[in-house]
């Protein structure tokens, strides 16, 4: 059996409280961009060795036990230990480390494969708590359509958001922005107007509203990140941000517009009508 994890970008990322558990709550709109995928294939195993993983496309680094999608298997068979050996193969194609949530999007697809594969029975909500033992971003990916997201990003409200007039330019230039460092430039606030109440109007107007918190001290650090939003905008963007904490921009365009961008070879570059 096979799915395909896609990206997602945030329409508007806030840091609104710093907890007890280390964690932050934000507020965010999650948007999946289901073009951008990875491709995950999950079939019984032939040894004795409970998962034996390979991955192709992307290099992917660190330990094969770290790995979420090993990790998914793992949680799942601590409660269902019926669940036999697996091969499981991940083509990556979504960039690490980007703020594309493709390293959640791989997890929380293993729990929604697995699930289905050996008719394990659990609801989506069941799901959800799954994902959230595996990271902050990897319950979105369990819903996988637009939401506002609260507390670490786990608590959801599916929005009617339509964006098909509109199609998207992704660009990351391969910088790595380290998450902790990033969160530590902030001082949390919370907003006078909700991300949720500002994807309600038109994205023409979300220019000078629709915030990422991050952008300021991550653009100040890494410049050319900046020039990418800058370049957005000048070949006509209604709206650009970066998405997660970076490196990865993105550019909503008009799907009349003409879009004639070039960028060095080493940039990841993806280009998608808006679903």
């Amino acid at each position: 059996m096979i799915l395909f994890p896609n990206a997602k970008i945030n329409l508007g990322l806030r840091v609104v409280h710093k907890r007890e558990d280390g964690y932050h709550d934000i507020e965010t709109v999650f948007y999946p961009i289901h073009g951008l995928r990875d491709a995950l294939e999950i079939v019984r195993g032939t040894t004795d060795t409970p998962v034996d993983f390979n991955i192709t496309g992307l290099p992917v680094q660190g330990e094969t036990h770290q790995n979420l999608c090993v990790k998914a298997y793992a949680l799942l068979k601590q409660d269902f230990p019926a669940i036999p050996s697996i091969q499981m193969h991940l083509h990556k194609t979504i960039p690490m480390g980007a703020g594309l949530g493709g390293g959640s999007a791989d997890g929380a697809f293993t729990l929604r494969l697995l699930n289905q594969q050996f008719q394990l029975g659990l609801t989506q909500e069941q799901l959800i708590q799954y994902a959230l033992q595996l990271g902050s971003d990897c319950p979105f990916f369990i819903l996988n359509q637009p939401c506002f997201a609260t507390g670490r990003g786990e608590i959801m409200k599916p929005l009617s958001l339509d964006l098909s007039a509109y199609q998207f330019v992704l660009v990351n230039p391969g910088i790595h922005v380290p998450t902790g460092w990033a969160f530590g430039q902030l001082q949390p606030a919370i907003p006078s107007i909700s991300c949720e109440q500002i994807v309600t109007q038109d994205p023409s107007t979300w220019r000078d509203q629709l915030i990422n918190d991050f952008e300021t001290s991550v653009m100040d650090a890494y410049p050319k990140i900046r020039e990418l939003k800058d370049t957005l905008y000048q070949h006509g963007a209604v709206y650009a941000s970066m998405t997660g904490t970076g490196s990865t921009v993105y550019g909503i365009f008009k799907k009349e517009t003409k879009i004639t961008l070039s960028f060095p070879e080493h940039y990841f570059v993806y280009r998608d009508l808006a679903d």
